[in-house]
């Protein structure tokens, strides 16, 4: 059958890369490109309707095969007509294939050259999703476009690891356009191979070649891979490296990316088609893109304000509401607010798209890319310094939408890039496992009704107050629970200073600082929070022995101390060789890495999060029999082999690694 899609270039920007283009599917005939597509996943853009999506402008969404797999199901697409009957939406669909998924559920399913078998996050069902399962259900869900079934790694794997994924992609990806059979649906192939140009490079080559005798070839490639760890330099050259290597007269297509910066760099680089999250994502935690850079509306500053949101928007929310009514609903957690800021977020998207093109066909992109970069980033580049106590100061770019504190002494911030709310509720809650650990732990037989927790490095109290903050919402049906937290910290300028500026502080209980301050001890129903100040090393031995660690003290550089193999030595001594303990750190260092081993640790890769490639989970061999999911992320082989280039090792060290349990049966030489 005949693909009913097509794809034509209508011009290339003289001075870059950037491409206009025309796509054509059976649902859109008149689809401009570059283009943005806001992401569906469950049939739905979150908090926003179909109509209002069709008023902005948007001719194309983003659906998840995977989780519209789980449900509502094959059998209800087949029944109602597809997607588009289905969610009323008159436009084109493009169906993700679900591979990002065996990327983003590491602890939740098991990957083999058949695909990736999945525990159901709705029934705790298996569920395998193949090349065939993908493509037959994206089939039933009608999508005009969609996507070859393929494996997503971090950015930052090693060589070795890349091939093997890059590979299995490639045979994933012809039994993708087999499936497909005589459909009249479009579908694209995905390029992968991390961030090392040979394999990407041998992707482009595959992918672009690869045909089936009932399906043909693909009609469009993905860039995939990126945004899953690199840095942004590294995204941005793998992303021109790679759009060069494609087709001219076929869509190229970065999936998940991105800023709106993002946006304005790849079409730099000759990429076509965009999705992301971010628009209603961002949108919820209280953050509106505008004309000027990135806005919190959650701010103090707007509690008053009756001006527009972006006095150069034309959008509903713009035109109708104030500042002031916009905070107040994102204070209240109202879903209005959400709704209000999601319009005007996918409002700028679809304007700054419809820029971008505007440009592109006026041979004037370079001039409009220098423009729109320094209008959307300047507000990022200089730090307004505010109130100063001791070694600390007070640090915030004006469009940036939380305080951070700078060491003077060292010039190092504390979470320069990466709000610290959401770091301790995304990494040290979620990602680490500390949330469902404490509810297992806490439903378990025998369960004595109190769990030590850890906290080093109390700073401004960002992990504390986030656990604290759990008791009431996540943890709230555990009656019979109580945390003890013991909190350490050297010095309390950081926490004072940021007392001192409670409107940039919102996540701070000024009156449990107070009371924390004044007698180290702040007690509750449910927890009891006591504070060590002093050196770590001193304190640890006079606290009680810990269940779980969230190891968060500031950088190598300013407390050098507690990063080294005698600290680590101190800590694991302190835990005992029997009992199940787990510790979680932001650093995914070799160094780090290294003394957590040779201290005597099981150490694991953990999860990526906010702008970090990964972070670090070390653990008693106890606490791994009661949890061995985490087994396949222990570090193994790999991580050894780079362990053995890196300049941070410690060769004296190599005979303790190679003896250590977690490495038995290696065939790395470390010598």
């Amino acid at each position: 059958m005949e693909r009913d899609f097509s794809f034509t270039l209508e011009k290339q920007d003289p001075h870059t890369r950037a491409r206009l283009g025309r796509l054509r599917t059976r649902h859109s005939t008149e689809v401009q490109t570059p283009l943005f597509m806001p992401v569906a996943t469950q049939a739905t853009v979150k908090s926003v309707r179909q109509a209002d999506l069709q008023q902005i402008g948007f001719p194309i969404l983003l659906a998840n095969t995977y989780h519209l797999m789980l449900r509502p199901g094959a059998e209800v697409f087949e029944k109602l007509g597809g997607i588009h009957g289905f969610m009323k939406w008159g436009g084109s669909v493009l169906t993700d294939s679900g591979g990002y998924q065996v990327f983003s559920l590491p602890h939740a399913r098991k990957i083999s050259e058949q695909g990736a078998l999945f525990a159901s996050y709705i029934d705790g069902k298996k569920v395998w999703l193949t090349p065939e399962t993908s493509v037959s259900m994206q089939r039933s869900i009608g999508s005009d476009i969609m996507m070859a079934f393929d494996q997503c790694i971090p950015s930052t794997a090693s060589i070795q690891e890349a091939r093997e994924a890059m590979e299995r992609t490639h045979r994933w990806a012809k039994r993708s356009l087999d499936a497909r059979g005589d459909s009249w649906q479009a579908m694209f192939g995905i390029v992968q191979g991390a961030c090392y140009e040979d394999l990407r490079r041998e992707s482009a080559d595959f992918i672009t070649n690869c045909h089936s005798l009932a399906g043909g070839g693909f009609d469009g490639f993905a860039i995939g891979g990126l945004a899953v760890g690199e840095t942004k330099s590294e995204r941005e050259d793998f992303t021109e490296m790679s759009a060069a290597l494609l087709p001219i007269d076929r869509p190229r297509y970065l999936m998940g990316v991105g800023t709106p910066l993002d946006l304005l760099e790849a079409v730099k680089r000759g990429v076509d088609l965009f999705d992301c999250i971010l628009p209603t994502s961002m949108a919820q935690r209280g953050f509106a893109f505008t004309s000027i850079g990135k806005v919190r509306i959650s701010r103090q500053v707007y509690h008053h304000d009756e001006s527009a949101l972006d006095v150069d928007c034309g959008c509903s929310t713009c035109t109708k509401y104030s500042k002031a009514y916009l905070h107040h609903l994102i204070k209240g957690k109202e879903p209005l607010g959400w709704t209000l800021l999601s319009l005007h977020n996918l409002h700028f998207y679809a304007k700054l798209m419809h820029e971008i093109r505007r440009a592109i066909r006026q041979g004037r992109y370079l001039e409009f890319y220098r423009d729109a970069k320094a209008r959307l980033s300047s507000q990022d580049q200089e730090e307004a310094i505010g109130p100063k106590l001791g070694a600390y100061r007070l640090a915030k770019g004006p469009s940036q939408e939380f305080a951070k504190i700078l060491h003077e002494p060292s010039g190092e911030i504390m979470h320069r890039s990466v709000n610290p709310n959401h770091e301790a509720k995304e990494l040290y809650l979620e990602k680490s496992g500390l949330l469902n650990w404490i509810r297992k732990s806490a439903t378990q037989t025998g369960f004595k009704g109190e769990l030590v927790i850890w906290d080093v490095g109390l700073g401004a109290a960002h992990n504390a107050m986030a656990i604290l903050h759990s008791l009431t919402e996540e943890l709230a049906d555990l009656s019979t629970l109580k945390l003890r937290i013991v909190s350490f910290e050297n010095d309390l300028d950081s926490l004072r200073l940021a007392m001192s500026s409670p409107t940039e502080f919102p996540h701070l209980n000024l009156g449990w600082i107070e009371q924390l301050l004044q007698t180290r001890r702040v007690s509750g129903e449910r927890f009891e929070w006591t504070l060590l100040e002093g050196d770590f090393l001193d304190c640890l031995e006079t606290s009680p022995t810990p269940d779980w660690i969230i190891f968060d003290p500031f950088s190598t550089r300013t407390n050098p101390a507690l990063w080294t193999l005698e600290c680590f030595e101190k800590v694991r001594a302190k835990i005992g060789q029997t009992r199940s303990c787990m510790l979680a750190t932001y650093s995914c260092a070799t160094a780090v890495r290294e003394a957590l081993l040779c201290a005597g640790f099981l150490v694991c890769e953990g999860e990526a999060f906010g702008t970090r490639p990964s972070c670090t989970l070390a653990m008693t061999s106890d606490f791994l029999q009661h949890h061995p999911g985490l087994r396949s992320r222990l570090l193994s082989e790999p991580w050894l082999d780079r362990w053995k280039k890196s300049s941070a090792r410690r060769p004296e060290r190599a005979a303790n690694l190679l003896a250590h349990p977690q490495f038995q049966g290696t065939q790395v030489k470390l010598r």
